[in-house]
C-alpha cells in the first residue's frame, strides 16, 4: 500500500516520492542478470550431483565397505559438523580471496573428493577422507554462492533472489536420489565418475562468471557516475527528507520494530539512511537471527532425522520416498511465491507463523497414517519457508559484515541446531518407543515448537522494556 499524501501538503512534493516508490518497486521485479541465472542453474546441478550420492552414503559405508553402524554414525556426524560449522571459516576466506575464487576453490575440493571415491570404494580410509573433502568444499561453497547472488542487489530484490536460490537447491535435492537409484548399489564407481565430471564442468562454468563488484557481476548492472561539464560547479544530488530535517513530523524519529528489513518513513515514502543503523541498535537480544536460526533448525531437524523411523514401518518405503519428493517439489514452487509475503512479515509474526506451522505439522504426523504424515509434511514445509528465509533476510539486514560472513554464521547456527536435534531426538525417540508410543515423540516435539516463540518473544519484551523510554526520545 502506498503511503498517502499528508493533508495540505503541496502536490509538487509528491513527485520525488512517486519516483522513489517506482524505483523501489522496479528493483524488486528487475529481471535476473546473466550471472544470476548461471549461478541458479549451477546451484541446481550441484545439489543434483551431491544428492545423487550423499543420501546413500550410510548404505555404501556399511554394506560396501563393511564399517559398523557406530562408525558410520560417527563419520557422518563429523562430516555434517564440517559442512555446517565450516561456514564460519568460509566467510572470512571468501572475504579475503573473493567470492568467485572461493566458489572455484570449493568446487575444486568437491571435484577432488568425488574423484577420490572411485578408488575409495575399495578402501574405507580413502572413502572417509573423500567424504570429509566433499564436506569441506560444501562448507566453503554455500556462503560464497549466496553472497555472490545478492552482490549489488537491492534490499527489495533479496527475498526473490534467496527464494530462487532455495528453489534451485531443493529441485536438485528432489531429483538426485531417484536419478542415482539404478546405479548406487550396482555400479557406484560409474556413478561417482559421472558426478566428478559434472562438478568439473560446473567448476569450469564458474570460471566464466564475472568477478563480484564488476559491472557484470551478480547484481548485473552498474550505474555510471554522472558527468559534470567542464568548468561547471558540481550539483549536489537530491536528498530525500529525513526525520532530522522534519522534526515536526509525528513519529518520524521513532525506530522501526519487528524486522531488520523495515525502514523508517516520512510523508512521501522516503526512507531514512539512518534506519538500518537504528534497527540494529534497537534490535533486542531475544530476536537475534543467529539464536532464532539455531532454534528453527533444531525444531525442524526432528522431522528430518526421525520421520523415516516412524513412517516406513507404518506405511512403506515407497510412500516415504514420495513424501520427500513431494516436500522438495513444494519448496521449489511455494518458496518464490511466498517470498515477498515472508519478507513483509515482522520478525515476531514470522516466528509465530513458522513455529506454529511446525507444531501443527508435528501433531499431524503424530496422528499417523498416510494422510497424517502427508499433511504434516506440508505444514513443516510451510514452516521451513517462513522461518529459514526470514532468518537469512533478518541476518543480512542487521549485520554490517560482508554477506559471505553473515551466511557463514547462519550455517554455523544451522549446524548447532541440527546437532542438538540429533542428540536430544535420539534420547527422546528411544524413550517414546520404550514407553510403547512413538506418537508421544511427535507430541513432545510439537509442544517444543509451540513454546519456542513464547520463549523468544518473552526475552524480546524483557530486554526491550527498560529501553523503551530512551528509544522513544527524539
Amino acid at each position: 500500500m502506498s503511503p498517502s499524501r499528508p493533508k495540505g501538503a503541496p502536490e509538487a512534493g509528491a513527485g520525488p516520492a512517486r519516483r522513489w516508490r517506482k524505483g523501489r518497486g522496479d528493483a524488486g521485479r528487475a529481471p535476473l542478470s546473466g550471472a544470476q541465472r548461471a549461478l541458479l542453474a549451477a546451484s541446481f546441478l550441484i545439489t543434483l550431483g551431491s544428492f545423487a550420492v550423499l543420501p546413500y552414503m550410510s548404505v555404501l559405508l556399511h554394506r560396501r565397505l563393511g564399517l559398523g553402524l557406530g562408525a558410520v554414525g560417527f563419520v557422518l556426524a563429523v562430516a555434517s559438523l564440517i559442512q555446517f560449522a565450516g561456514g564460519v571459516v568460509a566467510g572470512p576466506v571468501a572475504g579475503r580471496i573473493g567470492l568467485r575464487r572461493a566458489m572455484l576453490l570449493a568446487l575444486a575440493l568437491r571435484t577432488a573428493g568425488f574423484a577420490a571415491f572411485v578408488p575409495g570404494l575399495g578402501s574405507p580410509a580413502l572413502a572417509v577422507g573423500a567424504l570429509l573433502l566433499v564436506s569441506a568444499g560444501a562448507a566453503l561453497y554455500l556462503p560464497a554462492n549466496k553472497a555472490y547472488l545478492v552482490d549489488g542487489a537491492s534490499d527489495a530484490a533479496r527475498p526473490r533472489l534467496l527464494s530462487a536460490s532455495g528453489s534451485a537447491f531443493n529441485a536438485g535435492m528432489a531429483l538426485g536420489p531417484p536419478a542415482a537409484a539404478p546405479l548406487v548399489m550396482g555400479s557406484p564407481g560409474a556413478l561417482f565418475a559421472c558426478v566428478t565430471v559434472l562438478f568439473a564442468l560446473v567448476g569450469a562454468g564458474h570460471a566464466l562468471l564475472p568477478r563480484e563488484g564488476s559491472g557484470g557481476g551478480a547484481g548485473g548492472r552498474s550505474t555510471a557516475a554522472p558527468q559534470t561539464p567542464a568548468g561547471a560547479l558540481p550539483t549536489p544530488p537530491d536528498t530525500p527528507l529525513t526525520p532530522a530535517a522534519t522534526p515536526t513530523t509525528p513519529g518520524a524519529a521513532l525506530p522501526a520494530r519487528g524486522g531488520g528489513a523495515r525502514r523508517d518513513r516520512v510523508p512521501g515514502g522516503a526512507a531514512t539512511a539512518a534506519a538500518p543503523v537504528r534497527d540494529r541498535l534497537t534490535a533486542s537480544p531475544g530476536l537475534s537471527p543467529f539464536v532464532v536460526t539455531v532454534l528453527s533448525v533444531y525444531a525442524f531437524m526432528f522431522f528430518q532425522h526421525y520421520l523415516a523411523l516412524y513412517a516406513v514401518p507404518r506405511t512403506s518405503a515407497g510412500f516415504y520416498g514420495a513424501v520427500l519428493t513431494g516436500y522438495a517439489a513444494l519448496l521449489v514452487v511455494a518458496q518464490p511465491l511466498l517470498a515477498e509475503r515472508v519478507a513483509a512479515l515482522g520478525y515476531p509474526a514470522a516466528q509465530w507463523w513458522g513455529f506454529g506451522a511446525m507444531a501443527a505439522g508435528m501433531a499431524a504426523i503424530g496422528v499417523g497414517g498416510h494422510a497424517g504424515i502427508a499433511v504434516g509434511a506440508v505444514l513443516l514445509c510451510l514452516g521451513e519457508i517462513v522461518l529459514f528465509l526470514k532468518n537469512d533476510l533478518e541476518a543480512l539486514a542487521r549485520s554490517t559484515a560482508a554477506p559471505a560472513s553473515v551466511f557463514g554464521r547462519q550455517r554455523l547456527a544451522a549446524g548447532i541446531g541440527a546437532f542438538g536435534a540429533a542428540v536430544v531426538g535420539g534420547q527422546l525417540y528411544g524413550a517414546a518407543e520404550a514407553a510403547g508410543s512413538a506418537r508421544g515423540f511427535w507430541v513432545a516435539v510439537g509442544l517444543q515448537c509451540l513454546l519456542l516463540p513464547v520463549f523468544l518473544l518473552f526475552r524480546r519484551r524483557t530486554a526491550r522494556d527498560p529501553e523503551e523510554p530512551r528509544a522513544a526520545t527524539p
